[in-house]
């Protein structure tokens, strides 16, 4: 696992990196997991950002990253240009998620997926019981400030991986507040105890 003062599931994810690869990071942020890779493991790494701030502290951390919004732009590099895609804490709040994921899957050999999980009990039981939409730890905000434009469970994304004929390489449920450092893998009843779901998927055949 990758050293503090890297959001948990970005720990994870570098975890699952092989060194030397080639990797696009989508939504990198402060270019936290692309700087590990590109230190730690000898990554060629690319990151998109939309912000232009966060975009421009990457550049100056030494990092190839580009200011751009993949919401609204085509993706333009050939077939299996990148080793890993990575989509982490991003896909709720994607506008086309059908679209972007099956074009991850063309241009990149794996693709990295992470997002909250809304599946999670205490969602579940302020729905139920308050009858108002989840906020805790790490879903943070209120329903009219939230960035996030869909919710997705764990067994959503499964089944929606399945339904574009791709297949779920490696899975990990785990336990982390929103941005924290520390957390933990849950193997019980990760569907209920799992605030985020990390996928590596890949197209049929690959």
């Amino acid at each position: 696992m990758a050293e503090e003062g890297m959001r948990f599931d970005l720990q994870v994810i570098s975890s699952w990196i092989e060194p030397g690869s080639r990797v696009l990071d989508l939504g990198c942020g402060r270019g936290d997991l692309l700087a590990f890779l590109q230190d730690r493991k000898n990554v060629r790494g690319v990151g998109i950002e939309a912000d232009r701030e966060k975009a421009a502290y990457c550049i100056s951390r030494g990092l190839s990253v580009l200011q751009e919004n993949f919401n609204e732009e085509v993706l333009e590099y050939p077939a299996n240009h990148f080793d890993y895609v990575i989509l982490s804490q991003t896909l709720q709040q994607v506008y086309r998620p059908e679209e972007l994921i099956r074009s991850l899957l063309v241009i990149g050999s794996k693709v990295i997926v992470s997002f909250p999980n809304f599946s999670h009990w205490r969602g579940r039981l302020q729905l139920l019981f308050t009858g108002t939409a989840p906020k805790n730890e790490h879903l943070p905000y209120e329903w009219y400030t939230t960035p996030n434009i869909r919710v997705i469970a764990m067994k959503d994304f499964r089944k929606f991986i399945a339904m574009i004929n791709a297949e779920i390489v490696r899975e990990v449920a785990i336990n982390s507040h929103h941005h924290q450092y520390k957390g933990n893998i849950i193997h019980f009843l990760p569907d209920w105890r799992a605030t985020y779901g990390i996928f590596l998927v890949r197209a049929q055949g690959k």
